[in-house]
């Protein structure tokens, strides 16, 4: 049985080597947190689910905290740590980090755009009282071990070019849907936490 402590969790994301993109100079960069947090034992996993938006793409979504590198940051790192805290209040500058994941691809709406994504593990010993801005309606938690091993996983339709397509993702609390690049991104962090996890099949 694989260890979902933190402990367990951060030695295998630091053996990990995740695939990089190089960005030229017309890419567009962003980076997320996925923060862990280790209350009674049970790892979990924060996600926010993103404030509705007209025109957004991602408008509505569950999401991993973050957003766009502003020309202030130093990197892609203190990108993630910045819109975490303003985008929750969560302030990850003193907390621990464990390891860059896979470089993701958005893609809106089923189009491909020359953006990339920087997932970014962190582990936050406690939670203070969170803060969200207007670019964020709730914070969710969701157990690292139930998705893992695809106790919640579930398919869901959505319209890509007048089109419903099938996509697989996490139920989370019944009611959120955890889909898209957020789930690709899961993926690739269990898959570093145990080299031969397979994605969960469709229930149904």
């Amino acid at each position: 049985m694989i260890d979902h402590t933190i402990e367990a969790i951060s030695r295998r994301v630091s053996e990990h080597k995740p695939l990089l993109t190089k960005p030229t100079r017309h890419t567009r960069q962003a980076a997320v947190a996925v923060v862990l947090h280790q209350p009674y034992n049970q790892t979990e996993v924060l996600f926010i689910k993103r404030a509705t938006v007209a025109g957004d793409p991602w408008s509505g979504h569950m999401a991993f905290p973050g957003g766009h590198m502003d020309e202030g940051d130093a990197d892609l790192v203190a990108a993630a740590v910045r819109e975490t805290e303003e985008e929750i209040g969560l302030d990850l500058s003193d907390s621990r980090l464990i390891g860059p994941l896979s470089h993701q691809r958005a893609a809106p709406r089923g189009r491909t755009i020359d953006m990339l994504v920087a997932p970014y593990v962190f582990a936050v010993d406690s939670i203070p009282d969170l803060n969200l801005n207007h670019e964020v309606d709730e914070v969710v938690w969701g157990s690292f071990n139930a998705m893992f091993k695809g106790d919640n996983h579930d398919v869901e339709f959505r319209a890509i070019a007048d089109t419903q397509v099938p996509f697989n993702g996490y139920r989370l609390e019944q009611r959120h849907f955890v889909w898209g690049l957020t789930y690709r991104t899961l993926q690739t962090l269990f898959t570093a936490v145990d080299p031969k996890y397979n994605e969960p099949i469709d229930p149904n």
